[in-house]
């Protein structure tokens, strides 16, 4: 027979699609790119994960998800649920929807993905990642590489970047 604590840990670790539906979404534009603007609803924070991120993502036609970039240490993935969008892997583009799923590792090729203005409807993804105390973002497109240590972020543009 459960007791308090079980109802207690049930709320803290179990979220409806109707409690999750009335979370407030967070308007996320990226710092290098003012097109990717992200509406979030962060459910790994909601969850109390340290590691791992997850985000329920949705993308408004004419839009970027993000400036097209890839990661030294951190693991990302993106699970699309409704509408469509161009994804960017590398200098190759591909149509996803529904179902789709992208999975990237350390040092993966470059990615972004862009909403279409003629898509006529959103596009609806859960991303999830790791969450490395020490990660290295590279920027090809924008020239950029940015570097975050313990949640502190600092960037240099990649023509300054010298190798020892």
């Amino acid at each position: 027979m459960p007791g308090n604590g079980d109802e207690k840990a049930l709320k803290a670790c179990f979220w409806s699609a109707e409690r999750i539906a009335g979370l407030t979404e967070r308007a996320h534009v990226h710092q290098f790119n003012s097109n990717a603007i992200r509406h979030t609803r962060s459910l790994g924070d909601l969850a109390g994960f340290s590691d791992m991120g997850i985000h329920l993502v949705r993308v408004e036609p004419g839009r970027d998800s993000t400036e097209h970039h890839f990661h030294g240490q951190d693991e990302e993935f993106l699970f699309v649920l409704s509408g469509r969008g161009e994804a960017s892997i590398g200098e190759t583009t591909i149509m996803v929807g529904p179902g789709d799923f992208l999975g990237f590792t350390k040092g993966s090729p470059a990615h972004s993905m862009h909403v279409p203005a003629e898509a006529g409807e959103d596009l609806v993804y859960l991303m999830g990642g790791t969450r490395s105390p020490i990660d290295v973002c590279t920027y090809p497109r924008a020239g950029l590489r940015m570097y975050r240590i313990d949640g502190e972020k600092e960037y240099a543009a990649l023509s300054d970047v010298k190798k020892v």
